[in-house]
């Protein structure tokens, strides 16, 4: 069976599309992979208050939850989950090799979000290996 990547950073935009892909991977029979990409701050290294296994706790505990909160309102639709230590544009285009489809949302937890396009939908969009959707999430589209 085919797949779809979807990446979450707990932002609402990105939960959306994950919603947003899960059903067009029910309409499709495909699967939902959840991928979030994470890095650890340089920072660690001078004010040690988190380590590593924090930066990947935390990250996790956010895709898990953010996973629940779509399979609450679209429920039936089985997510495999992924946590990528990479900037997310990489864990993005890493995790969607063979993927039918890449879904971001059109704006996560960036430093620009006036932008018409959140850096890492710009970046994957240029780069990933397959078909991608920006999902916007003042727009309804079907997920046909």
């Amino acid at each position: 069976m085919g797949f779809i990547v979807v990446g979450v950073d707990g932002s609402d935009p990105s939960v959306e599309a994950l919603k947003w892909g899960m059903r067009y991977a029910q309409r499709h029979e495909l699967d939902v992979v959840a991928v979030t990409g994470y890095q650890i701050p340089w920072t660690i290294y001078i004010v040690p208050t988190f380590d590593e296994a924090d930066y990947a706790r935390r990250a996790q505990e956010m895709l898990d939850e953010n996973v629940q909160r779509a399979q609450a309102e679209i429920p039936g639709v089985a997510v495999e989950s992924r946590l990528i230590l990479s900037r997310p544009d990489q864990a993005l285009t890493l995790a969607a090799a063979g993927a039918e489809l890449l879904v971001v949302g059109s704006h996560g937890f960036g430093a620009l979000a006036d932008t018409q396009l959140g850096s890492v939908a710009d970046a994957v969009v240029h780069h990933a290996p397959c078909p991608v959707v920006v999902h916007r999430p003042s727009q309804s589209p079907s997920a046909d």
